[in-house]
């Protein structure tokens, strides 16, 4: 288990070495790559196909020979025209198993084949090996840990040095990225087969670590933070030692249990109807433990009005998701034998929603009650049903069915007797769920009841834990903030002399109607003095919208987000609209309910379903100029709306309606990093009034004052500018961005410039934030700078905010500086004109080191005998510049040389009647002379050997008609050819046959890489 040579000691020895360590304690057998390596026909093969086959026959004693290798070639030859088409044809295969035909006895027809014995854990083989080799279209890759299953590659693990600081996330996770190809810049760089039967991705530096899935974007990877079902202390007891972040996410995911739970019960693939996307999901830790301890309880406890419970996930962190795995693991669970499944929400929209998560998601035959009769038929009848409806639905069935024939109320019949039945209520904490408990309980007297709620339990509220039991699992706000399941929502209090709440209502109605004469205002007072005439006074509304357009205009609009206004009544939501459209706001629509007594003023703005769903899915995109929803009651629940970053709030909410509506605007979303409330009403002046009825630890953290960012800004201003006190003249920009040039201070700075800016973007226009203007566009221009010179991609200036990405590029352009913070190739023509606008030498001098960098590693692949050469150079030129055995003046010098040796590549060729690929050959192959085992590669400067020289060129043209078939880069039979021919040369001329295997594959890779042809 020794690392590979060359690779980076901490990475191997701090992170890959103890990760390999402790799956071995978990159950994982250790086979070495090379073992591996001789089981496969070539390094194509992802999957171990031996093992796999003999798996398929353990699993399945009575599986034919024929069907062995049928089954095998579902998983290795897939039918997808693209990676995520593929991981879902093999997800469904491995976890459902396929139906081939054979003979058992009773004639031929199909029989399910099992690919995983999931019910028997013990009976599949665990593997892990690293540095598993695999060819893409043009390059191998070698990722550092590969877990298996019955030979099927399940998991990976990247691993990286905790000395990385935090680039140790973003380089493990571009580095999955460019394996799957997920990006246009890694086509053909990677080898997206492997990641066919692929389920979990792990990233991890001991320190930390993150995990994802098949396709998932960076933002998504998250934190595991639990070790269940292994506690902490069994935990430190088979580590030996106290547990890392990596060993707890380790054990977590990828002990065999947890792994296959995860594999079978908590994988979907959601589809996007609207956009015709796949995207994969697999669950988050709280998910995960929330469905596990539903299930334990439902198995173990013994009386039904024991088995359920409820289960608090705030909102915005995946409940609806959490409940389609916990009917999914039911519905796998061999103990339930075919339980019936019912999920129950408390309005329309809500049964419409959660139906479609479950259609969307690919769970099987979910049934929507159309009718009370329907669901009737669908309780009555035998179980395995899934089946969706709302709780009204339920209070109709009892009230219908308790009815004699006289009319009066008789007990209410039992429908299904079964204890095989779960209901799983949405938003059980709302008091429509009353009558359920008694009508539900006696219509289904042995059923388990799951409530699920993404606000808490309030202390006034004793009906629902006993309708449904006690807590299963929490998980709070402050948590899923802490996760980055949601983003924190501010708040802030705006035009406080317009505010119901916090004035009295003489002083709001002389304000409000100061237009009107004295009589006028006696004769309103009289009639009409309360809160609902002044909050629908146009004067008032139409400030609250000048105020409204304006904060929306400067703050949330240059980012790309979008907002929602929530007034105290439908009449006062069409002033709203009628007023926005007047002052010129930007694109507005009102989704009010609708009534056949409303007047014609209200009739305009009513839609119907077609209508409403089309102008929802229109605020939803992005790109789409629709930017303000105006509701009264609508959309408050419910709502997913991830591009929505305001409310607007002019209503009375409070308790469990005021936190379910600030909800809206606590999604994730690229480059969202809060939610933000702007009170018009007074709610947030008396906010511990509005939640008094929750623990306070059950709400701590659902809004803070935007006022407690100021002081954030303060300090994390005070941090960005630290880097740079030793720096004396603050003008000197090549100084400052020398402070930068070690990776580690580097990535120490972005975050704090990240966080920096964050801080500074959410408070701009404030005039308190208006001071840190200047520094912002100083730290600015030097981490452009130096994103552009230490070639740092993460250092770019687009994870800002648009209010502090134009603050940059104004002073960027302002002090004339462009051409220094772009990245300009080595041998660009704008290359020279970089140089000579740097002040020193030392600053040519790293703008040149950095330059060549790039360059070599763009090319390393291309040539690496040559590169690994120039890269040594690099390394000792700048080891004699740090020994001060050398100034910059020299070191600028040896690096023009260093340069001129790279431009005459093909000149260097020529001389030795080679074209670039024979030299690249040449450099690949041993001379006699150096065939010791750590013997160099040949040279590629000095005196050539001519026997080298001849051999490569007789390899390239041996292999030229080979390398002119169309798209041999991925016809295995093609190169195995080209293998056999250049072992055949090589033989010839007494090369080794030790390494003859791998130096073929190498000359094949490096052909690859260049794609000739």
């Amino acid at each position: 288990m020794t690392p590979s040579h060359g690779r980076d000691w901490n990475e191997a020895h701090l992170s890959e070495d103890p990760a390999v360590e402790l799956l071995q304690r978990l159950g994982y057998s250790y086979v070495e790559p090379d073992v591996l390596e001789a089981e496969r026909e070539s390094f194509k093969e992802a999957v171990l196909t031996k093992r796999l086959a003999r798996a398929l026959k353990r699993v399945n004693p009575w599986l034919s020979e024929d069907n062995v290798a049928k089954a095998v070639r579902l998983v290795t030859n897939v039918q997808a025209t693209s990676l995520i088409e593929a991981s879902e044809q093999v997800h469904t295969t491995i976890t459902q198993g396929k139906a081939l035909e054979q003979d058992l006895g009773e004639g031929k027809k199909g029989q399910t084949v099992r690919f995983i014995d999931f019910d028997h854990p013990e009976r599949n083989e665990f593997l892990v090996t690293r540095q598993f080799t695999v060819s893409g279209a043009k390059q191998n890759i070698r990722p550092d840990i590969v877990l298996f299953v019955n030979g099927l590659p399940i998991a990976i693990v990247e691993c990286k040095s905790p000395t990385k600081g935090e680039a140790w996330k973003a380089e493990a996770i571009d580095q999955f990225s460019r394996y799957q190809e997920l990006e246009d810049r890694y086509h053909d760089l990677g080898a997206p087969k492997l990641f066919e039967t692929v389920q979990l991705l792990v990233a991890a530096c001991r320190e930390a670590a993150a995990y994802g899935t098949v396709t998932t974007p960076h933002r998504y990877y998250a934190e595991w933070k639990t070790t269940w079902p292994m506690s902490q202390a069994a935990l430190a007891k088979l580590c030996g030692r106290e547990p890392t972040v990596q060993d707890q996410t380790l054990v977590g995911l990828l002990a065999p249990e947890s792994l296959l739970d995860i594999l079978r019960n908590f994988v979907v693939f959601e589809r996007d109807w609207a956009t015709g996307c796949i995207i994969r999901k697999v669950c988050r830790y709280q998910q995960f433990l929330a469905v596990n301890k539903a299930v334990e309880r439902a198995r173990t406890a013994r009386q039904p009005t024991q088995r359920g419970g409820v289960v608090w996930h705030t909102q915005g962190s995946g409940k609806s998701l959490t409940m389609l795995w916990l009917a999914l693991k039911l519905r796998n669970d061999p103990k339930h034998d075919n339980p019936t499944l019912v999920i129950v929400t408390d309005r329309r929209d809500l049964d419409e929603q959660i139906t479609k998560t479950f259609q969307n998601c690919g769970f099987r035959n979910p049934e929507q009650a159309e009718t009370v009769r329907h669901l009737r038929e669908l309780l009555s009848g035998p179980t395995g049903k899934t089946v969706l409806t709302t709780v009204q639905k339920f209070q109709e069935l009892a009230s219908s069915e308790c009815k004699n024939k006289r009319g009066k109320t008789s007990e209410h019949p039992a429908l299904s007797q079964a204890r095989n039945i779960f209901v799983l209520a949405d938003e059980a904490h709302r008091t429509q769920y009353g009558g359920l408990a008694a009508n539900m309980r006696l219509a289904l007297p042995n059923a388990a009841f799951f409530g699920f709620t993404g606000t808490p339990i309030d202390k006034k509220d004793r009906s629902t834990l006993q309708t449904f039991g006690g807590y299963i699992d929490t998980y709070t706000i402050a948590q899923a903030v802490a996760d980055r399941a949601i983003v924190p929502i501010f708040y802030e209090s705006r035009l406080p002399e317009l505010r119901i709440m916090g004035n009295t209502l003489d002083a709001l109605f002389e304000r409000v109607f100061a237009d009107r004469s004295e009589e006028e205002r006696e004769a309103i007072k009289k009639k009409y003095a309360n809160e609902a005439t002044i909050a629908a006074a146009p004067r008032r509304v139409e400030a609250i919208c000048l105020d409204l357009i304006a904060h929306f205009n400067q703050q949330i609009r240059p980012n790309g987000f979008k907002a929602q206004v929530v007034t105290c009544s439908r009449e006062v939501a069409v002033l709203y609209k009628e007023t926005l459209d007047r002052l010129h706001a930007p694109q507005s629509a009102v989704i009010i309910s609708g009534s056949n007594k409303d007047d014609d003023r209200l009739v305009r703005h009513h839609l119907d379903e077609t209508r409403r769903k089309d102008t929802i899915s229109r605020f939803l995109k992005h790109d789409d100029p629709l930017s303000i929803l105006v509701v009264c009651d609508m959309l408050l629940t419910g709502f997913d709306a991830p591009v929505e970053q305001v409310m607007y709030l002019d209503s009375p909410l409070k308790e469990h309606t005021l936190l379910q509506a600030i909800a809206r605007v606590n999604r994730t979303a690229d480059k969202k990093t809060y939610g933000l409330i702007v009170d018009y009403w007074g709610v947030s002046e008396a906010m511990q009034e509005a939640l008094a009825i929750f623990a306070p630890a059950d709400v701590e953290g659902a809004m803070h004052p935007k006022t407690d960012e100021l002081p954030r800004l303060q300090t994390r201003h005070a941090t960005a500018m630290r880097f740079f006190a030793r720096v004396k003249n603050k003008d000197d920009l090549d100084a400052c961005v020398a402070v930068l040039e070690p990776e580690d201070v580097r990535t120490e700075f972005n975050e704090a410039f990240r966080r920096f800016s964050q801080s500074l973007d959410m408070l701009l226009p404030d005039p308190r934030a208006m001071a840190y203007k200047g520094d912002c566009r100083w730290l600015g221009k030097i981490r452009g700078t130096a994103a552009a010179r230490f070639r740092d991609s993460k250092l770019d200036i687009s994870d800002c905010g648009q209010k502090v990405r134009e603050l940059i590029e104004e002073a960027v352009i302002a002090d004339g500086i462009q051409i220094l913070v772009k990245q300009v190739a080595l041998f660009s023509s704008e290359f020279d004109e970089k140089l000579a606008a740097l002040k020193t030498d030392e600053a040519r001098a790293s703008e040149m080191e950095h330059a060549i960098r790039a360059e070599i590693h763009i090319k390393l692949d291309e040539d690496p005998a040559f590169y690994i050469s120039l890269r040594e150079r690099l390394e000792k030129i700048i080891a004699d510049r740090k020994a001060r055995r050398i100034d910059a003046a020299a070191q600028l010098r040896l690096f023009e040389s260093l340069t001129k040796d790279m431009r005459g590549r093909a000149e260097a060729a020529q001389k030795l009647g080679l074209s670039e690929t024979g030299l690249a050959i040449y450099g690949l192959l041993r001379p006699p002379a150096d065939r010791a085992a750590d013997a160099p590669a040949a040279p590629v400067d000095g005196k050539p050997n001519d026997a080298t020289v001849a051999l490569a060129g007789l390899l390239e043209e041996h292999l030229s008609p080979h390398a002119g078939i169309v798209d041999w880069q991925v016809k295995e039979d093609v190169q195995r050819e080209m293998r056999r021919v250049i072992k055949k040369h090589l033989r010839a001329a007494s090369y080794p046959s030790a390494g003859l295997d791998r130096l073929a594959e190498g000359i094949v890779d490096l052909l690859r890489r260049r794609v000739v042809g």
